[in-house]
């Protein structure tokens, strides 16, 4: 990671999630829970997140299995792009852990953080590129009115380059952070790290 940023609440930094209902003792999880907490990520057995989704290990595999073929498909729209939009997309609904993980992951991949600082202070002027703002403006209109989507947001898109495959990525990255968010806005807070 690059230099660290904290603007208006939001960070690149690497926090910490503390669920506020009970999680799944890693100790007494049934054979399933484990096996399903293996598939999910490295650390899965060490957080909460992971841990209280472990209630229900059918939904998690699920969860996951949606989750890495959205953001780590090949092909289509390039996964810098995909991590900006959900960095944008949490950003919008004020979650401040999805955030921060996405920020990194834009970072990682991008090699630079200046959209993502833009982001953080103002995200409807965001973006350092024409493509950038463009899937900046839609991930904000998806976000804030899906209802209100229509084919002059598409063409925007496309005007800027986005194939009708890129197009499609950034809807379900997106839309898989309309329900992450509020799910970890929901069920309990960021922890940053110790000063």
């Amino acid at each position: 990671m690059s230099e660290t940023i904290r603007i208006n609440g939001f960070t690149n930094e690497t926090l910490d999630w503390k669920a506020w209902l009970d999680v799944v003792d890693i100790n007494a999880a049934s054979p399933e829970q484990i096996a399903i907490l293996e598939e999910s990520h490295p650390k899965a057995k060490e957080s909460d997140y992971y841990l209280f989704l472990a209630h229900q290990p059918e939904i998690l595999r699920q969860r996951s299995a949606a989750f890495n073929a959205i953001m780590y498909a090949p092909g289509g729209m390039p996964r810098a792009e995909r991590e900006l939009s959900t960095a944008v997309v949490s950003r919008i609904n004020g979650c401040v852990y999805c955030a921060s993980v996405h920020a990194q992951r834009f970072e990682q991949l991008a090699k630079r953080n200046d959209s993502i600082k833009q982001v953080f202070t103002e995200p409807r002027t965001a973006g350092t590129t024409d493509r950038e703002k463009a899937i900046v403006q839609f991930s904000i209109q998806l976000t804030e009115h899906p209802e209100a989507v229509c084919a002059a947001d598409i063409q925007a898109l496309k005007d800027v380059g986005l194939t009708d495959a890129e197009i499609l990525d950034l809807i379900h990255s997106v839309a898989i952070f309309a329900w992450a968010n509020r799910l970890m806005l929901n069920l309990g807070e960021p922890v940053f790290p110790s000063a």
